[in-house]
C-alpha cells in the first residue's frame, strides 16, 4: 500500500471524487482514507502516476508520505 497525502480532502465529496478518480485508472484499487489527517492508503496493482495523475485532473494535488 501506499500512503498519500493530500490536502485538499476535506469532505465526503472529496472522498467520492477522489474514489471515482481512482477508479478510472483501477476499479479494483482498494482505498483506506484518514480524512482527519487528509490520507490515503491506496492499494493498486496500476502505477502510482497513472492514480496521481487521475487525482490531479480532479483539482486534487496528491503526494507520497
Amino acid at each position: 500500500m501506499t500512503t498519500l497525502n493530500i490536502p485538499d480532502m476535506s469532505c465526503g465529496h472529496c472522498k467520492s471524487a477522489i474514489e471515482k478518480a481512482v477508479a478510472t485508472v483501477d476499479s479494483s484499487a482498494q482505498l483506506d482514507f484518514d480524512m482527519k489527517n487528509r490520507r490515503v492508503r491506496v492499494l493498486s496493482a496500476n502505477p502510482l502516476d497513472h492514480i496521481l495523475a487521475a487525482l490531479k485532473s480532479e483539482g486534487y494535488e496528491a503526494t507520497v508520505t
